[in-house]
């Protein structure tokens, strides 16, 4: 029986979608990567924040009636980088500090402290994409899940 094939190691991973620019599509954004976060086994904090106060922006800042923000979350080497594409590109993110009692408003500065890199570029008109990357290692095998290092079981 021939050995698995290593992954490379710049193995490229991704995943996109499209949702409703409402608080449901935002959640479901956070969601859905999770979960794609689970299958390629890394963690999934930061990346899990910062997809929350992209689509969040999008669903609230972006929103146009009848058009979706598309999510785009891939994995390049050890980076990962999260896209939030709306269709409102006349309004860049303009990161401003909110009064002490707003109930909103921090979310970019949020981005900006979870990520290495963060910022924003038009799109194809009228959209404008808003990206973050953070540096990703694969979780480290749980301590229970692996071999049980030559112990015996007792009868």
């Amino acid at each position: 029986m021939a050995a698995p094939e290593a992954q490379p190691e710049h193995a490229f991973r991704n995943f996109s979608v499209r949702l409703s620019p409402t608080p449901r599509g935002a959640r479901l954004a956070r969601l859905l990567t999770a979960e794609q976060l689970r299958s390629w086994g890394l963690p999934l904090d930061p990346a899990r924040q910062i997809v929350a106060e992209l689509a969040a922006n999008a669903a609230t800042h972006g929103r146009v009636p009848g058009r979706d923000f598309r999510l785009t979350v891939y994995v390049i080497g050890a980076t990962l980088r999260i896209e939030v594409t709306d269709t409102c590109g006349d309004r860049p993110p303009c990161p401003q500090p909110p009064s002490d009692d707003a109930e909103s408003g921090r979310g970019l500065a949020l981005v900006e402290a979870l990520a290495d890199r963060w910022g924003w570029g038009p799109g194809l008109r009228p959209r404008k994409t808003v990206w973050a990357e953070i540096a990703v290692a694969p979780e480290p095998s749980s301590p229970c899940s692996g071999p049980t290092s030559g112990l015996s079981k007792e009868t």
